[in-house]
């Protein structure tokens, strides 16, 4: 018999995972890890080798760690799930233009739900990853924080967890740094994983060629969409690019246009494939509403405002704003204005170090402008 019950480790091959799992192996956990094949690269029509986390390397490596501390290993195959939902709403929200982010999709919808239904079958009442947070139960609710190692904190990924989920969701890594991780791993001698190198791609796109995927899943996507407008805020055509789904908001590189000071990204237009530039200063704005809420730390802000803490996109510090939840939308009202706010990425809102909760980006705006604030009201 174990000391704490049987759980559900899910190993992706690397380091984290793999050092989490050790580490409820040591405090006496009945551990069983699993590896998820989320998707196979020689579909994905990349020029790159296989690697990250669906590689065979990474299956390999995680089950070496099982067999070398002597607990089960099983791989997943959750490629038809992960394509039927993961990259279709990738593809889907590209055509929409909007920018997607289907790392928190993939962790929120599909890999949290896999793992519980497999949990279930193995009799775990537990689970656990390796990601870089924390996650406590206090005022009947189960509540995602940051993890200590600020660089490494992955909070941000996973507000869309579940109150059910998380109830049954260990974190291990949460109150430990990188750091401590690498010097553990080579205190163990497991110098293969301190070695590796971490993949930071979208793992279905392993080249990170956003716009050669999508030409490939989109028959016709390319000849479809060529040729539209570039415009300036003020409607005035100033060339033709490749088509509205090839760019995101803020960029500015790669616009294959000059207009001999620097241009961005500002606004996507799909219904005239426009592609509309401007300034730096035009990607400031003080205001946005968010959508498909999924509220953790209160169960809902009905009729009440609330200051946080607001992450517009992983890497963002984060923006001090008031937020209003107007039904299933919250509106967020920055206290300065913020760049780059891009519709289709998720926005994370937190109290101190706790996720207060989450949701999509639908829209920006600005406050003092009576246009944009009439089409917010449409």
């Amino acid at each position: 018999m174990s000391k704490h019950g049987r759980i559900l480790v899910a190993m992706s091959g690397g380091i984290d995972s793999s050092l989490a799992a050790v580490m409820l192996h040591e405090e006496g956990y009945e551990v069983i890890g699993m590896t998820m094949k989320t998707w196979d690269y020689a579909s994905s029509g990349g020029s790159k080798k296989e690697t990250g986390c669906c590689s065979l390397d990474s299956i390999n490596d995680a089950r070496n760690i099982a067999v070398n501390l002597g607990f089960p290993h099983y791989i997943l195959d959750i490629r038809e799930e992960f394509g039927d939902y993961v990259i279709d709403h990738f593809t889907g929200e590209y055509l929409e233009g909007r920018t997607p982010n289907p790392c928190v999709l993939c962790n929120t919808h599909i890999k949290w739900d896999s793992l519980l239904r497999r949990a279930d079958k193995l009799d775990c009442e537990f689970i656990a990853t390796g990601h870089y947070a924390n996650v406590r139960q206090e005022n009947s609710r189960y509540i995602i924080s940051k993890g200590i190692d600020t660089w490494k904190d992955q909070s941000y990924v996973l507000w869309g967890v579940s109150q059910e989920s998380l109830a049954r969701t260990k974190l291990p890594l949460g109150y430990l740094k990188k750091s401590e991780i690498r010097e553990m791993a080579t205190q163990k001698e497991f110098y293969d994983l301190v070695n590796k190198k971490e993949s930071y791609e979208i793992c279905f796109v392993p080249d990170n060629d956003y716009r050669g995927f999508l030409k490939r899943r989109v028959e016709g996507l390319e000849e479809r969409v060529k040729g539209g407008n570039f415009v300036l805020e003020d409607g005035k055509v100033v060339g033709k690019h490749e088509g509205y789904p090839f760019y995101t908001i803020g960029q500015r590189k790669g616009l294959g246009i000059a207009l001999g000071t620097p241009m961005f990204v500002t606004e996507i237009r799909k219904e005239t494939n426009e592609v509309v530039l401007g300034h730096e200063k035009s990607l400031d704005k003080d205001g946005m509403m968010v959508g498909k809420l999924v509220m953790q730390k209160y169960a809902d802000l009905n009729g009440m405002s609330l200051e946080t803490n607001t992450k517009i996109r992983y890497k963002h510090d984060g923006s001090p704003a008031t937020i209003t939840q107007e039904g299933d939308k919250m509106k967020v009202i920055f206290h300065e204005p913020v760049s780059g706010i891009a519709p289709g990425q998720a926005a994370v809102f937190y109290e101190g170090d706790d996720v207060v909760g989450g949701g999509w980006i639908m829209k920006s705006f600005n406050q003092n402008s009576v246009f944009e604030q009439a089409q917010l009201n449409n």
